[in-house]
C-alpha cells in the first residue's frame, strides 16, 4: 500500500500513547466503524528482539489501532487536554502467522463488530505488504481520566 501524505491523520489526536509505547505512526483511514494505521518497525523499538518485531508488539499495535475507533470520540477537540486510559479486556481469538523484520512498515486494519458505551468488540488484522502477520478479535475499554 502506498502511503500518501495528504491522506495521513495525526495519530496523537486519537491515542494517548507516547514514546516508547506508541506503536502506530499514522492513521491512514478512520471512520466510526473502521481504522487503518501504519507503523515502521525500528531497531530501537522496545518490542524488537533479534531484528524481529515480537508477538507482544504486534498485539500492542493492534490494540492501539483498534482504540482509535473508540478513542476518536474523546479527542474530537484537538485543543482539549483530554486524558484517557484504555485496556484490552479480552482477546477472544488470536492467530499469529509471521513476525516482521526491522525496517518493515506494517499496515493494521480494524473493523468494529459491536459497541456498548466505552466497550467495543473489534476484528483486526496486520499485514506486511500482502503477508498476513496477525488476526484477532479483541475487546477494549476506554474511559476519560478526570483530573
Amino acid at each position: 500500500m502506498e502511503i500518501k501524505e495528504d491522506n495521513i491523520i495525526n495519530i496523537h489526536n486519537f491515542l494517548p500513547h507516547r514514546e516508547p509505547m506508541l506503536m502506530a505512526d499514522y492513521i491512514l483511514e478512520l471512520t466510526k466503524e473502521k481504522v487503518m494505521t501504519s507503523f515502521e518497525i525500528k531497531k530501537d523499538n522496545i518490542f524488537v528482539h533479534h531484528d524481529e518485531f515480537a508477538e507482544s508488539g504486534l498485539i500492542e499495535n493492534l490494540a492501539q489501532t483498534c482504540s482509535s475507533i473508540l478513542g476518536q470520540s474523546f479527542f474530537e477537540n484537538p485543543e482539549a487536554d483530554t486524558k484517557v486510559i484504555g485496556f484490552i479486556t479480552n482477546i477472544k481469538k488470536i492467530e499469529i502467522f509471521a513476525l516482521p523484520k526491522v525496517g518493515s512498515t506494517i499496515i493494521s486494519k480494524a473493523s468494529l463488530i459491536s459497541q456498548f458505551e466505552n466497550i467495543c468488540h473489534i476484528f483486526c488484522e496486520t499485514f506486511n505488504n500482502d503477508e498476513l502477520l496477525i488476526r484477532a478479535e479483541i475487546n477494549l475499554f476506554i474511559q476519560e481520566v478526570k483530573s
